[in-house]
């Protein structure tokens, strides 16, 4: 039995899935025909209050269409160091857009209203235009960490002030919206966009949906065909997201706990050197120094228990739907009686 808490994203469908993606009704999405894609979307668009969502392919090729409507070359986006579309998204933000990011130092992936304020150029024209603030929610490499809601409509405000974009890159959002207890209704009220993700945490194999109201959406459509994102009868995977909005959003609950779980186990023992607080479902930690962290993983890996390394000695742990009670038991006593030499 392969214990794997690497990612949300290892997971595969579930029979129930499976069934409902071999029953989809398909058509050429391209010509928007695909009716599944269609009800996707439009449920999505409907849970967050907006007008129009638009399926694809990644997250990261959702995010960068999100910047891209939002920018010209040039300008500057807004974000905390730790954020995604800065830090695991191959450059895009230039590489695509032709912006730069404005890089906020943050806690734990996220930053106040008043950070924003002072992090705006000046309008002098030597200047790079500031044009779109972007938040993650859960933060990633935040250690799945919720925003204060509080703090959102304080940075909304100075965007409005300043005329600025709000795009949520909610990779995670499901997992706020769970243990805050929050409605989608709400974030769509502030953002101007959002994508979601429905293979992290959801246990889709593939795709994320772009939400927006019309005037800023009504290019998506185009960039995605520019970024290569047009698919033909994706309704296999659309069945995929809709079987998971209905299924799998309250059960993440059962995720969090586990994390939880193991942020307990890890203050326990005499080679962890740090935890970072666990909220969600991601668990960032490090050893202490006597322990190489690549020996560490790879000591895991001989007995089928997989994690990774973030870099700057920090590790992740990321529970998941297809990581059983049966194998967080085993983990746990594993992580008790790891044979280490130090």
């Amino acid at each position: 039995m392969t214990i794997d808490l690497r990612s949300d994203t290892v997971t595969k469908p579930s029979k129930g899935m499976l069934e409902a993606m071999m029953e989809a009704e398909v058509g050429d999405d391209v010509f928007r025909e695909d009716e599944t894609v269609n009800k996707l979307e439009q449920k999505l668009a409907k849970m967050f209050g907006k007008s129009t969502a638009l399926f694809f392919p990644s997250g990261t090729m959702a995010n960068q269409t999100a910047l891209k409507l939002h920018t010209n070359p040039g300008e500057q986006v807004i974000c905390d160091k730790y954020a995604h579309v800065y830090n695991y998204e191959s450059g895009g933000v230039a590489f695509n857009s032709g912006v730069s990011c404005k890089l906020i130092d943050g806690r734990r992936g996220m930053f106040t209203a008043k950070q924003v304020e002072e992090a705006i150029n000046p309008s002098d024209y030597y200047y790079s235009q500031t044009s779109l603030v972007e938040i993650e929610n859960t933060t990633n490499k935040g250690g799945g960490s919720c925003w204060d809601f509080n703090e959102i409509l304080k940075i909304k405000q100075v965007c409005n002030n300043h005329d600025l974009g709000f795009h949520l890159d909610g990779a995670r959002i499901w997992n706020a919206l769970v243990e805050k207890e929050e409605s989608p209704l709400k974030y769509g009220e502030v953002f101007d966009t959002i994508s979601v993700c429905l293979s992290k945490g959801l246990g889709c194999p593939i795709g994320s949906v772009l939400i927006g109201d019309h005037e800023i959406m009504k290019k998506a459509i185009n960039l995605r065909k520019v970024f290569g994102g047009n698919m033909r009868q994706v309704g296999y995977l659309a069945a995929a997201g809709l079987y998971a909005l209905d299924s799998n959003i309250e059960r993440l609950k059962g995720d969090h706990k586990k994390a939880r779980d193991i942020e307990k186990c890890l203050h326990q023992l005499p080679f962890i050197k740090k935890v970072e607080p666990v909220e969600t479902n991601i668990i960032i930690f490090q050893l202490v120094d006597e322990i190489n962290e690549v020996e560490f993983i790879n000591t895991l890996a001989n007995h089928d228990i997989k994690i990774i390394g973030m870099g700057g000695g920090k590790l992740r742990i990321v529970t998941h739907l297809d990581y059983t009670t049966v194998m967080h038991d085993k983990f746990i006593e594993f992580l008790k009686n790891v044979p280490l030499n130090y």
